[in-house]
């Protein structure tokens, strides 16, 4: 008998099994769960324990959610720390939101709008590496090794750091050396985390052993031009091109790390005889991990994935390379005072001021010189690297003329402030370095008002809602978000550690341990963004008010309904106004904030610059105001790292909140690890081959084997649509002219479409419904979409729209007594309109020779 297999993938919500398959519950309660027909725990298909080998129509379901969710174990408590690197996820997903990316990975160019962007977001995705060592070496190297002097304010670290007031670890820059053992060790811990990872999920997709006999057997067809870059065999299995970028983003962590108390020795006494036999050789091969780094995030063997490819000889030489640097570091910190100016100690906090603050020279905290400039200046660097990447995917390289401008000319003006120029007169006397940060944003920003780069071949959108989101600036919007959460949770962690180690506040005495001054402007922009926050959810709430008033109208516009009916109508409207709210506004609504952010950014990075701190004691009202204001600020972040890590286990524990905050952490780790391999690793990499093997392996059992089926209905649900989607465009064509795709709750157009244009885009998906189309010219893909469904919309890219009555009356109908439910973005399989449409699908399966159904296309 001729059979079709239904093989159903959930979404985000992590849906069980038994659900997926339609089961009542309480007959689960009572009998037998669904059984596991392949695969295992982690990722399994599970079919009905009622189900039979001579059903026409089997339904399995594919439940990968313990990829990203699960049981209360270790494996997952480690999961939801991996919530604290989402600032990575998220510029990773940067890469795969470029326009322009050829179908065929070998074709594109470092020259390219799609390569240089590409080039520009991997060299972002190293500055935030560097983000977050840099702060940590703040904390082991600044407050800990120099600023912490006393032995009560070493008292107030776990453990016996008191040895570290001995005379003999206060001559020179000891404490130093053993301060640069704390952001190694982070670094080392994360690699470690990071490598455990590589072979986490991912895998090839299995040939199967057999294949059927018929119009299926003779010789292998030729292969397929790419038109997708989701059709790349080595998509999701980059292996070797994560190790070799973690190679890179760790020893380029570890040079910025061992950058920051040579920078400082180098301020505060220039090396010479052996110290500068050690010194400079340092610098020399830090510059050239670095340059290394630069040029290598750029070149084919690292953008490039080619499976389990060997780390290679440039990897080792950067190894190597790096280590000499570090043993370069620790012996010059090791090493005694130079000749060239006074002690080294003399730039530190005298030891007396915890009980005698009156001492001369404890008037005021003491950082470690350079540190503060360093870290203002990398943030400003960062902020004109995003707009680089925005301007570069939005208009091509003739968009990085204001960004190229800016950076190059920021730092010889600063050189022209401060010890002029040749040929150029003395700079104005009031002039500072940090009112040269606006006008150079400014000149930066001005590559974004350039037009937008159309494509070689015009597309018109699929529909109202699907053109480019934020006018083309998506690899930036989203790596800026990222890079703004990164700086929250440092700032957060190194407000924290500093509170920690200054102990409590005594009246009329300055902290003997203060935080760098970009911390201080941070806390201010949080208050601040926490507050154009509220504005934003406030604005969204009086859309959905007058969106719902509309709805509202339109249902009831017929007149003669019930009281009963009009109460019904206003829980319709409530859904149908979400739905018209996350279709139409959301995407809008996100880049009006990150224009406010842009903008605060901006003033903090000069704020930052100035080198001014508002004094608490000031009796002008505004700097106390300022000042009281941050303070609260750093203090919300300092708790940001833990609430993140709590919100991280709900999303794999509460099914409520993993519905609303869930989708984003899926959307990040749906995509492989191709710009930061420090990220999460990717669910998908392991659940599309998984997929694409079952598929393959059903359909390609001989005709007498018991578990053989005819055809597969691929059906995806939510975030599983875009699974099945990627499964589809991996098969080979003999294994598609067998299979039927349903979408259902689909975020193709709306979301993927408008952010990830390379893949989802209106050309993609039409390459996707030409991908499914049968000999006949039949599409094979059936779209169900609700208008109360915030998260399912048309598609519109060729497929069959099939639009779901929800709910299906407004009053109990048939001797039931109950409303029928609104199920919005639920309960697909159980429409009328789904059973129909799988009965029409499953006959047309069955056929040995597909031919297409009138008026279905």
């Amino acid at each position: 008998m001729e059979r079709v297999l239904e093989l159903r993938v959930h979404g985000v919500s992590n849906t069980p099994p038994g659900q997926l398959l339609g089961l009542d519950p309480g007959a689960r309660a009572g009998g037998k769960p669904p059984g596991l027909v392949a695969g295992g725990q982690v990722t399994g298909f599970y079919r009905s324990p009622a189900g039979a080998r001579d059903d026409p129509i089997s339904v399995e379901a594919y439940s990968w959610g313990k990829l990203t969710s699960g049981a209360r174990t270790r494996r997952d408590i480690e999961r939801a720390l991996w919530t604290l690197l989402l600032p990575f996820a998220l510029a990773n997903v940067a890469l795969h939101a470029r326009a322009g990316i050829p179908a065929d990975p070998d074709r594109e160019r470092w020259a390219s709008r799609s390569g240089i962007t590409a080039w520009l977001i991997r060299l972002f995705c190293l500055s935030l590496t560097c983000t977050l060592v840099i702060t940590v070496t703040g904390i082991g190297v600044d407050l800990v090794g120099w600023q912490c002097v006393s032995r009560e304010c070493l008292g107030q670290i776990p453990g016996p750091w008191e040895f570290l007031g001995d005379p003999w670890w206060r001559q020179g820059t000891r404490t130093l050396a053993l301060g640069l053992l704390l952001p190694l060790l982070v670094l080392g811990a994360i690699g470690v985390l990071a490598w455990r990872t590589y072979q986490y999920e991912a895998e090839m997709p299995a040939e199967p052993r057999h294949r059927p006999t018929g119009h299926d057997d003779g010789p292998a067809e030729p292969p397929e031009p790419l038109e997708n870059p989701l059709q790349d065999p080595t998509f999701w299995n980059g292996e070797g091109q994560l190790r070799r970028a973690a190679v890179l983003h760790l020893c380029t962590g570890a040079v910025a790390a061992a950058a920051v108390p040579v920078g400082a020795v180098l301020i505060m006494d220039p090396p010479r005889g052996l110290r500068a036999a050690v010194a400079w050789p340092t610098v020399l091969l830090f510059a050239t991990v670095v340059t290394i780094a630069v040029v290598a995030v750029g070149r084919p063997w690292l953008s490039r994935r080619q499976g389990a490819t060997p780390l290679g000889r440039w990897s080792a030489a950067v190894a190597a390379l790096t280590g000499l640097g570090l043993v370069g570091t620790f012996v010059l910190l090791l090493l005694p005072d130079g000749p060239a100016g006074p002690p080294l100690t003399t730039y530190r906090l005298p030891v007396g001021c915890a009980t005698t603050p009156g001492l001369a020279g404890c008037d005021a905290a003491r950082p470690l010189p350079g540190y503060e400039t360093a870290l203002a200046w990398l943030v400003t660097y960062q902020v004109l690297l995003l707009v680089a990447i925005g301007a570069a995917n939005r208009s091509g390289r003739r968009a990085l003329a204001g960004p190229v401008a800016a950076a190059a000319l920021l730092p010889l003006a600063v050189v022209w402030i401060e010890r002029g120029l040749p040929a150029l007169p003395a700079a104005p006397a009031g002039l500072h370095t940090w009112m040269l940060v606006g006008p150079a944003i400014a000149v930066a920003v001005a590559g974004l008002l350039l037009p937008r780069l159309r494509p070689a071949v015009p597309t018109q959108p699929l529909g109202a809602y699907t053109g480019l989101a934020w006018h083309g600036c998506a690899p930036a919007v989203i790596a800026g978000f990222g890079w703004m959460m990164a700086v929250a949770y440092c700032a957060g962690l190194v407000y924290w550690v500093s509170e920690r180690l200054a102990g409590p506040d005594e009246p009329g005495h300055p902290s003997p341990v203060v935080p760098p001054l970009a911390v201080f402007w941070a806390g201010l922009a949080c208050v601040i963004g926490l507050i154009t926050l509220l504005g934003l959810l406030v604005r969204a709430a009086v859309l959905l008010h007058g969106l719902r008033r509309a709805e509202y109208a339109g249902l009831t516009s017929a007149g003669g309904l019930s009281a009963h009916d009009l109460r019904r109508c206003r829980d319709v409207s409530t859904y149908r106004a979400l739905h018209r709210l996350v279709g139409e506004h959301a995407v809008r609504l996100i880049g009006c904030y990150a224009a406010v952010s842009a903008v605060l950014i901006t003033l903090c990075c000069t704020a930052a610059l100035s080198g001014h701190r508002p004094d608490p004691l000031s009796p002008a009202g505004w700097q106390t105001v300022i000042h009281w204001t941050a303070e609260l600020g750093d203090a919300v972040l300092g708790w940001l790292p833990v609430v993140t890590s709590a919100l991280g286990l709900l999303i794999y524990r509460t099914d409520s909140v993993r519905r609303s905050v869930g989708v984003i952490w899926d959307v990040c780790t749906f995509w492989p690890r191709a710009a930061h391999p420090l990220a999460p690793p990717s669910y998908a990499e392991r659940a599309v081959p998984e997929l694409q093997t079952r598929v393959a392996g059903l359909l390609a059992l001989p005709p007498q084997h018991p578990d053989r089926m005819d055809g597969v209905i691929l059906s995806g649900h939510s975030q599983g649509t875009v699974i099945c989607a990627a499964v589809l465009l991996q098969l080979p064509r003999r294994w598609r002219r067998r299979t039927w795709f349903f979408s259902y709750g689909c975020q193709l157009t709306r979301l993927y479409g408008r952010v990830f244009p390379s893949y989802f885009g209106p050309e993609r998906l039409r390459t996707l419904a030409r991908a499914v189309t049968w000999p006949g010219g039949h599409v094979a893909w059936t779209n169900f979409w609700r208008d109360t469904d915030p998260l399912g919309w048309q598609v519109s890219a060729g497929q069959r729209d099939v639009p779901v009555t929800d709910p299906e009356a407004l009053h109990p109908s048939g001797g039931e007594v109950a409303d029928p439910p609104i199920r919005s973005h639920s309960g697909y399989p159980d429409a009328v309109e789904f059973a129909r449409e799988r009965a029409v699908v499953a006959r047309l399966l069955r056929r040995s020779v597909p031919s297409p159904r009138p008026g279905a296309g």
